[in-house]
C-alpha cells in the first residue's frame, strides 16, 4: 500500500484485501484513542461495504474488543423499511451485525418508520444522548458515487450552500428520493473519517476532487476538505488510476 497526504485527506491506495484491512485498523486505533463513554461507528452503503462486511466476517477480522465497545449506525438512509434491500441498515444488519452477533442495544439505525423531517429530529435527539451535544461519529464510513457525491449529499444540494442547515443530521428531498444523512456541518463533527472507493467507474470523478477545482456544489466530496486532518480514502489501482502517477 502507498500513502500520500493531500488537500482532501491521506490518500491510500492498494489492493482491495490491504484496503478491507486498513479499514479495520483505522477503527480499531481510533476506539483506543478515543476517551468518551461510548464508541460510536457510522458505516454506510453501496456494494463495496457489503462486500467488506462479508469479508469481515469471513476473515473475522473485527476485534472481540472493538465489537464489544461499539455502537452501529450508518451515516446516511434512504427512507424505506430496513427490511427492504435498498436499507444501508439493513444491509448492514444481514451482512455483519447479525453474523457477528451485534446486541440490539449496539444498533441504531435511523428512524424510518416516522416520516423524515421527524425521523431526522428523533435521530438527532437520541445520537445527542448517546453521542453528547454537538458530536457526531468516532468513526465515519463514507462511500462516494460516480457523480462525487457522499452521504447523501449530492451535485447540487441545498447542504452545499453557504446557508445550509447547521444541524449535524438532517432530512431532505434528493433526486434519489427522500433521504436522511450526516450534513457537512456533522462531517466537521466527526473524529475520524473513512471514504472506501474502489473500481475504475469511480476513477473519473476522484479525478475531478483531487486535480480539479474547488466547487463542492458541484463535487459534493470536495467538502471534505474543510476536515482533511481527519480523512483517509482508501482507494484502489484501477479508482486511482488517473490521479496516482501525478500525484507520486
Amino acid at each position: 500500500m502507498t500513502e500520500k497526504p493531500t488537500d482532501y485527506g491521506r490518500l491510500c491506495v492498494g489492493t482491495k484485501e490491504e484496503l478491507f484491512a486498513r479499514a479495520v485498523a483505522l477503527a480499531a486505533a481510533q476506539q483506543v484513542r478515543t476517551t468518551s463513554k461510548v464508541f460510536t461507528w457510522a458505516l454506510t452503503g453501496g456494494l463495496t461495504p457489503i462486500e467488506w462486511y462479508d469479508w469481515c466476517v469471513r476473515t473475522r477480522a473485527l476485534p472481540p474488543a472493538l465489537l464489544a465497545a461499539t455502537h452501529f449506525t450508518v451515516s446516511d438512509e434512504r427512507h424505506v423499511p430496513l427490511t427492504s434491500e435498498e436499507s444501508n441498515f439493513g444491509h448492514a444488519t444481514r451482512h455483519l451485525l447479525d453474523p457477528l452477533g451485534v446486541p440490539s442495544t449496539q444498533r441504531h439505525p435511523w428512524p424510518v418508520r416516522a416520516v423524515p423531517a421527524v425521523a431526522a429530529d428523533t435521530y438527532r435527539s437520541t445520537w445527542a444522548a448517546l453521542a453528547g451535544p454537538g458530536y457526531a461519529y468516532d468513526v465515519c464510513f463514507l462511500g462516494m458515487g460516480d457523480d462525487a457525491h457522499t452521504a447523501s449529499i449530492f451535485p447540487g444540494s441545498p447542504l452545499l450552500s453557504p446557508d445550509s442547515t447547521l444541524e449535524l443530521f438532517t432530512a431532505l428531498d434528493t433526486s434519489k428520493g427522500p433521504r436522511l444523512t450526516i450534513t457537512p456541518v456533522g462531517l466537521r463533527a466527526c473524529g475520524l473519517i473513512v471514504v472506501m472507493t474502489l473500481g475504475a467507474e469511480k476513477s473519473p470523478a476522484l479525478k475531478h476532487i483531487f486535480a480539479g477545482p474547488y466547487d463542492p456544489p458541484k463535487t459534493p466530496a470536495q467538502i471534505l476538505k474543510t476536515c482533511a486532518d481527519r480523512v483517509v480514502w482508501l482507494v484502489d489501482e484501477a479508482a486511482a488510476k488517473e490521479i496516482w502517477p501525478r500525484m507520486s
